[in-house]
């Protein structure tokens, strides 16, 4: 991708990532956003354009943005107005479900890479140098060019396919994303005599703590292989228990 030819990029949602992404890409595409909510101004700050759906879809290249939950019905919604030859992507956190959804409702003339970013707009606050992407060559040629832009970014780069990626997140995100989200929950205060473990939990409750539960819930729920290392960790978690104070009395 040639950012000097100021291709046309359409980002369909614009919730914290959407809003992350437009704020990197607003200066190499003429980006348009569409959002079920108006944000209009919000968009004009980033330098980008407010559009309908079917206009961000009609661009060179179209990056889905939305909740997990509803990006089966997204995809299906802007494929009649994806072009021949556009280059469509996802940023889903799960792989396997959102690539099976792009294949059977996107058009055959459309190149698809399935992409996950590994970070969010925390942990990219400072910029994106060093951070990871992973990619998902799926339909035509064109996953060398996003993993080009990437690069060009400061983004490290990982090819993967979809079920190679969501094994490894089963544990990377599903199981780390269980142990934040319960330490959130359980209000971990920052103490005075806290120890450098401890601080990574602080840590890791400081990265996740403004997720939302949908976010969680799509981690969990949606890569086939997650469940299996929730359910062990916790069964774990309870043996240990069990082994130190004995079982529960029943």
């Amino acid at each position: 991708m040639n950012p000097a030819a100021k291709q046309t990029l359409g980002l369909i949602g614009f919730g914290q990532f959407g809003r992350l992404a437009a704020r990197h890409l607003a200066g190499c595409y003429a980006v348009t956003i569409a959002d079920r909510e108006n944000r209009a101004a919000e968009a004009v700050e980033l330098g980008a354009a407010w559009g309908t759906l079917p206009e961000a879809a009609a661009s060179d290249i179209v990056l889905v943005a939305v909740p997990v939950a509803v990006m089966r019905e997204t995809f299906a919604a802007i494929a009649p107005h994806v072009k021949p030859g556009a280059l469509v992507l996802d940023v889903a956190s799960v792989k396997v479900l959102p690539v099976q959804w792009m294949i059977e409702t996107l058009p055959a003339h459309a190149d698809i890479v399935a992409t996950h970013p590994l970070f969010g707009p925390q942990s990219a606050k400072d910029g994106l140098e060093g951070l990871r992407l992973v990619l998902c060559p799926i339909r035509g040629e064109r996953a060398h060019e996003v993993k080009d832009l990437a690069e060009a970014a400061g983004l490290i780069v990982s090819i993967a396919t979809p079920e190679e990626h969501d094994r490894e997140m089963a544990y990377v995100q599903a199981l780390t994303h269980l142990i934040g989200r319960a330490l959130v929950n359980v209000k971990i205060p920052d103490e005075d005599l806290k120890t450098r473990s401890y601080q990574h939990l602080l840590d890791l409750c400081g990265l996740i703590g403004d997720d939302s539960f949908e976010l969680f819930s799509a981690i969990q729920t949606l890569n086939p292989y997650a469940s299996e290392i929730a359910r062990s960790f916790v069964a774990e978690a309870g043996d240990l228990l069990d082994r130190v104070h004995g079982p529960k009395p029943t």
